[in-house]
């Protein structure tokens, strides 16, 4: 929930970018950003997959943690959609904190999605898979 508002800025900085006047797809955006708050407040358990919670618990929250991941993609394919149609594109910092941005993010996102099953969560716990 903490990253909504960089999610924000980097929508705004992306329109900015390409010239337009709106993100690709914003009816979209709006459902995934409201569906990354809904779904962040019931995610929280993901964080202790290594203490003493029930299997079921930890399917469930497995389960909630993978599926946030379908609204945070469609924010990244958003804002590289919107990137790849714009009339101009030159190379200054605001492009290149926003890129590095969505590159970043797009890594370990995947690793948080990795991490979203219980099993190898709590074989990777305490490795620098999980703290890097």
């Amino acid at each position: 929930i903490l990253i909504l508002p960089a999610f924000g800025t980097v929508s705004v900085f992306t329109c900015f970018l390409s010239g337009k006047e709106g993100v690709f797809g914003q009816l979209g955006m709006v459902y995934a950003v409201l569906s990354i708050g809904l779904l962040g407040c019931i995610v929280w358990a993901h964080h202790m997959f290594v203490a003493s919670l029930d299997s079921d618990t930890k399917a469930y929250f497995m389960s909630a943690t993978m599926v946030i991941g379908v609204p945070t993609g469609m924010k990244i394919f958003t804002w590289l959609t919107t990137l790849k149609g714009s009339v101009f594109l030159e190379i200054n910092n605001l492009i290149c904190w926003v890129v590095g941005f969505i590159i970043m993010f797009t890594m370990f996102g995947l690793s948080g999605i990795l991490l979203a099953n219980a099993i190898f969560d709590e074989s990777a716990h305490d490795t620098y898979f999980v703290v890097a």
